[in-house]
């Protein structure tokens, strides 16, 4: 049974923000503008992006609302009633709560009944794993449909008062994602027939490497933490604040591994005949810095297999890095703002540094016949 993308959407809280007024919405640590943000911000291009907390570190918007809007503005751009949704399968990085899963607050939200829930949690591919059990369900016929949603609301970790509270000096892997990560959801919509001019998914694979590499991104270690140390091991939710357990991390010395796994693994679908290079007509890559197009770019042309830069899409430098929510939002825009056609095929990619896994996604545009 083949399984169709029929429909989009997003959500992007507030208005564009651009790189000289981060710290009016984020804050200065200690009152002191960032040394490391103009050096970090020129490496990832990132122009505009946007935030569900105001100047005064309030929340605009929570993490499930903005993900149900997602789902709403996707649900109006297609054919079918929320009653008829029969899946619900949502991704985030953290959810508003540490419990309930997100997908049961998301569902709330949403006011849909009566549907097969599934959250998927993670850093950036979670939202790729939640579509592939979606895409698994729907292709077995245990569903006639599914509501795909990924939402992150990562602004909250970047209050000043975050990085206040965990000492004097901040360590350039803790500070390095302040100014990387900002906020969104995007939603799709999975269907068993085809919807005017849509994507069929023609399959989507996932390699992780968690084994063999150590943690490069994580929320809950202290800085040189190792082994089991958690946030949850300190006596006060205060000392592991103090310790800077809680603040978001990003070892940078790993992040060339990224870049290499996620081309080995497109060299390895390239050798078992699921991509066909000079056939790929779109590349959707959530690449999360500009920094990183060029080497994915370079390394691909070293190993013969180079897909010109013209083909490529991304909306990064004026959407900004939503985590998992990423990639949903750059197909939402693809759709409505690019031009393709019948036949067009589209590979979306996803890399995660939080313990590098990498998942893929081949796409054909279809059309409904009349």
């Amino acid at each position: 049974m083949s399984v169709y993308i029929t429909s989009t959407g997003h959500h992007l809280p507030g208005e564009p923000v651009d790189n000289a007024h981060i710290e009016e919405v984020l804050g200065r640590v200690h009152g002191r503008p960032s040394r490391l943000k103009r050096r970090i911000l020129k490496s990832n291009g990132i122009q505009t992006r946007h935030y569900a907390i105001d100047a005064e570190h309030r929340t605009t918007i929570g993490n499930a609302a903005m993900a149900a809007r997602a789902g709403e503005d996707c649900l109006a751009q297609g054919y079918l009633a929320k009653r008829r949704i029969e899946m619900l399968s949502v991704a985030t990085s953290q959810g508003d709560l540490v419990l309930p899963g997100f997908g049961s607050m998301v569902q709330a939200e949403l006011g849909v009944s009566d549907v097969e829930l599934n959250t998927s949690h993670g850093i950036c591919s979670s939202s790729m794993m939640a579509l592939k059990a979606a895409y698994t369900g729907v292709k077995a016929g245990e569903h006639g449909n599914a509501l795909v949603i990924a939402s992150e609301l990562a602004s909250r970790l970047f209050k000043a008062s975050r990085y206040e509270a965990a000492g004097a000096e901040v360590d350039f892997d803790a500070e390095f994602l302040r100014w990387m990560l900002s906020d969104g959801a995007g939603a799709l919509l999975l269907e068993t027939r085809p919807r005017e001019l849509c994507f069929r998914i023609d399959w989507i694979r996932g390699m992780s490497h968690a084994d063999a590499f150590p943690v490069c991104m994580s929320v809950g270690r202290p800085a040189g933490g190792e082994g089991h140390a958690s946030w949850q091991d300190y006596p006060t939710y205060a000392e592991a604040e103090a310790a800077g357990a809680l603040l978001i991390r990003q070892d940078v010395r790993l992040l060339d591994n990224l870049v290499k796994l996620g081309v080995d693994g497109l060299l390895r679908l390239i050798d078992e005949g699921r991509v066909a290079v000079d056939k790929l007509d779109h590349l959707l890559c959530h690449y999360s810095s500009h920094h990183f197009r060029g080497k994915i770019f370079d390394m691909l042309s070293q190993a013969g297999a180079a897909i010109p830069e013209e083909r490529w899409y991304t909306n990064l430098y004026t959407r900004g890095n939503t985590g998992c929510a990423s990639l949903f939002i750059m197909l939402d825009e693809f759709r409505r703002t690019q031009r393709y056609r019948e036949g067009d095929t589209l590979l979306c990619f996803v890399p995660e540094s939080g313990r590098f896994n990498n998942v893929y996604m081949h796409l054909t545009v279809v059309k409904e016949s009349s």
